[in-house]
C-alpha cells in the first residue's frame, strides 16, 4: 500500500499542470455602450480572466489602475486571442497598463490580471480597476 502511495505521489508530480484561472468573469456591455469599468482584487498567484467577444479588424483598448495594495501594487495584464491557454498579443508588463490592441480575428478574447514580482511571492492583496472597451 505504501508503495502504490509512494507511486502515485511521483506520478502526479511528473505529470504537466495545466494553470487554470481561479475565477473567469464573462464581460458583457450595456446596450448602447461599447466598454466598462470593472473593480476587482487579486492576492499573491492568483489570477482573474475576463473574457470578451469581439471581431477581426476591431480595436480593444484596456487601462488597468491599482486602486490599493498591502505590497507594491505590481498589478499587470495580458490581452489573449481567442482559444489561447498561454498565447498573448499585448503584455502590460512589457508595454505599459494602458493599451489599444488591433484585433486579428473574430472571437473571446480573454484579458488575465496578475501580480508580479514580490506581491506574487509575498501574497499581497491588490484592488484595481480595469476600463475596457470594443470599437
Amino acid at each position: 500500500m505504501k508503495t502504490l502511495m509512494h507511486f502515485t505521489l511521483a506520478l502526479s508530480l511528473a505529470l504537466p499542470v495545466t494553470a487554470v484561472a481561479q475565477e473567469v468573469r464573462e464581460v458583457h456591455f450595456g446596450a448602447g455602450n461599447f466598454g466598462t469599468m470593472i473593480e476587482g482584487t487579486i492576492t499573491g498567484h492568483d489570477y482573474l480572466d475576463y473574457r470578451l467577444g469581439a471581431g477581426a479588424g476591431q480595436q480593444m483598448f484596456v487601462e488597468l489602475a491599482v486602486t490599493r495594495s498591502d505590497g507594491f501594487g505590481n498589478v499587470n495584464f495580458n490581452v489573449m486571442p481567442p482559444g489561447a491557454e498561454w498565447e498573448v498579443i499585448y503584455i502590460s508588463s512589457n508595454d505599459g497598463n494602458s493599451a489599444t490592441v488591433d484585433l486579428p480575428e473574430d472571437g473571446t478574447y480573454t484579458i488575465r490580471v496578475y501580480h508580479l514580482g514580490n506581491d506574487e511571492d509575498a501574497g499581497a492583496t491588490s484592488a484595481f480597476t480595469l476600463d475596457l472597451s470594443i470599437q
